[in-house]
């Protein structure tokens, strides 16, 4: 392997966690970015889970790549296996990933199990507020780690209508 590249698409853009040498917008063809992921530990509990992200299967999703020194490639993959894994709701994935300046690259990201307990599926924005507005996890409160990513998104030209309709819903109720 001679590069060694992360997709991220939510919360991994704006906090990757983990040292990079280069950081470029990317999409990911198959997967579109949704809130079907129960959070028990980050953004919720067992009792109260919170909604966060995942990659399910269909459409595409933008996102950012981030290139990794090979001399961190252990070390990145030791963390994000900690911060991705710890309720083995994804699969790591290594998938064809293109950058924003034409370059295709193969890139690390974490795709939800559909099988999983922990799969919400699709929720409607209703629902997704509801489930967001009270949750509180080891990595703060649900509804932060939402507006932080819409507003991380719009920062770097991406736009989630559907994400952005759940953070509006969340600020309307009052959270």
């Amino acid at each position: 392997m001679d590069e060694f590249w992360v997709f991220g698409y939510g919360s991994l853009m704006w906090n990757p966690g983990f040292p990079y040498e280069e950081r470029v917008l990317a999409r990911l063809g198959g997967y579109r970015r949704s809130l079907c992921v129960r959070s028990y530990v980050h953004r919720g509990t067992e009792d109260r889970p919170g909604l966060v992200l995942g990659l399910d299967r269909g459409g595409s999703c933008k996102g950012v790549a981030f290139r990794v020194a090979p001399s961190s490639w252990q070390s990145t993959v030791d963390y994000l296996r900690e911060r991705e894994l710890v309720t083995s709701v994804y699969l790591e994935r290594h998938v064809r990933t293109q950058l924003s300046d034409g370059r295709s690259v193969r890139a690390l990201t974490y795709v939800i199990d559909r099988a999983h307990p922990q799969y919400a599926g699709a929720v409607t924005v209703e629902e997704a507020a509801q489930i967001i507005e009270g949750a509180v996890g080891r990595s703060g409160p649900n509804p932060v780690y939402v507006a932080n990513t819409v507003a991380h998104l719009r920062e770097i030209g991406i736009r989630d209508h559907w994400l952005e309709s759940v953070a509006s819903a969340i600020t309307a109720n009052g959270a």
